[in-house]
């Protein structure tokens, strides 16, 4: 069972884009947190 979880977890980890889809995604967020939160009123 460990090994089954382990190999999906190091293939999503090796799949670059993933990687920045994932990466692009918090990013993302973020950025619409700090722009709402602080340049709303703009």
């Amino acid at each position: 069972m460990t090994q089954r979880i382990s190999k999906s977890q190091h293939a999503k980890m090796q799949n670059p884009i993933i990687q920045f889809f994932k990466f692009f995604y918090l990013n993302f967020r973020i950025l619409k947190i700090v722009a709402g939160g602080h340049g709303g009123t703009r």
